[in-house]
């Protein structure tokens, strides 16, 4: 090996590593900041709750059990949706949504975010009907999402709204186009339609399971 192919031979090994390594660690940094995150949101409201019940640690912190808190809230996450049908229950919840959906301001921060998780896993799911569909040429197709089957407010009776993804980014746009230009994907899982748009196309595709 020359003392040229060593820089080269070392570059090459060095992102060989870095395409190992960087997703791992990138999944880990979320996996680990989203747990802290939500194991901390115990201890600091029952820090501003009632500020000498757990103390606090030598950086001034609210004290806290590592873990503890996500467990919580796991817990009441399982409670709420286990008496969330119930007579009681039901109402306040009716009565506590009716009070956010009228207050001004609140309102549409309230009412986006439900919107928001229940287009993705709520009752009102959304984003369960994949497609392709052609917006900006005839022959250049993207993936997609139809988000709503009829149009009638819009006075289009015969075009659907279909949500479009972008690559690496939490954003998309939404269009109103013809049924025509559309074209449902049956072969092809919601799930892994999301993951290849928004991973630019790199992300492979689960083969779908064909009965004999």
């Amino acid at each position: 090996m020359s003392s040229r192919q060593i820089p080269r031979n070392l570059f090459k090994l060095f992102l060989q590593g870095l395409l190992i390594l960087a997703p791992i660690s990138i999944t880990i940094f979320f996996v680990v900041s989203t747990f802290q995150w939500v194991d901390g949101i115990l201890p600091n409201l029952v820090h501003n709750l009632a500020p000498n019940w757990i103390g606090v640690d030598q950086y001034g912190s609210p004290r806290r059990i590592p873990g503890l808190g996500f467990v919580v809230f796991i817990g009441i996450a399982l409670l709420v949706g286990y008496i969330s049908p119930s007579f009681i229950v039901s109402r306040v919840v009716d009565f506590a949504e009716s009070l956010l959906e009228r207050t001004p301001g609140i309102k549409f921060i309230y009412s986006t975010v439900k919107d928001f998780f229940e287009a993705f896993a709520g009752s009102k799911r959304k984003f369960d009907k994949a497609v392709l569909v052609s917006v900006n040429a005839p022959d250049v197709w993207q993936v997609g999402f139809i988000t709503q089957e009829e149009l009638h407010e819009f006075e289009l009776k015969e075009y659907v709204a279909v949500y479009l993804p972008q690559s690496y980014a939490f954003a998309g746009h939404l269009y109103f186009v013809k049924r025509d230009r559309v074209r449902v994907l049956t072969d092809i899982s919601s799930a892994d339609a999301m993951k290849f748009a928004i991973s630019g196309g790199v992300a492979d595709v689960e083969e779908p399971l064909r009965q004999a």
